[in-house]
């Protein structure tokens, strides 16, 4: 199903777009959650986080990979260097570093966010960006890739599975750190 896993350049920001529609994916989120600090997130609106994101995939890095099916963007997912994602990185979150020096270490990456189409859900999408993601990662120079997902969904709220599920993680082969929160382990792969 899925014809390539690319890194989000600028050029491919009208298929980056398209994928998270006039709404911006997750209620207007447009991927800001763990890049903008609670107080910005409440004074924004869809389209400045479209603006904010929008300005960060100019500057670069890319900030995560699209994956393509037939020449449409079909998944996104968020990955990168914790200090990219700044509320990633809060001390009251399940994500939080396991020491202080990551959250600054340009080593340490994290995979964040994801959004799937709705058509390609349920084949395997998630895996195929986990896999392409260790891969970007390695190839960056990453030495570490963290990720807080999300145990299991009950099946009403599937945006609670914007952080991943954890069995994806585990089949990619990361392992439990800590489980500061029920059901949110930081779950780590050594690279």
């Amino acid at each position: 199903m899925t014809d390539a896993i690319l890194p989000l350049t600028p050029d491919l920001w009208p298929h980056f777009e398209d994928l998270f529609g006039k709404q911006g994916a997750c209620y207007g989120c447009w991927c800001t959650y763990f890049r903008l600090p609670p107080a910005v997130r409440r004074d924004n609106n869809r389209e400045s986080n479209k603006d904010h994101i929008k300005a960060r995939i100019e500057v670069g890095p890319p900030p995560g990979l699209l994956a393509f099916a037939d020449g449409q963007a079909v998944g996104w997912m968020q990955i990168g260097p914790r200090a990219d994602v700044p509320e990633f990185n809060n001390a009251g979150r399940g994500s939080a570093p396991l020491k202080p020096g990551d959250a600054g270490d340009p080593a340490v990456w994290a995979i964040s966010c994801f959004f799937i189409r709705g058509k390609a859900r349920g084949h395997g999408l998630t895996h195929r960006l986990v896999d392409a993601g260790i891969a970007f990662a390695r190839r960056s120079g990453a030495r570490v890739l963290e990720a807080c997902p999300i145990d299991q969904s009950n099946g009403k709220n599937l945006v609670s599975l914007f952080v991943g599920s954890t069995r994806v993680f585990e089949k990619a082969g990361f392992a439990r750190a800590v489980e500061r929160k029920p059901g949110r382990p930081l779950m780590r792969l050594e690279l």
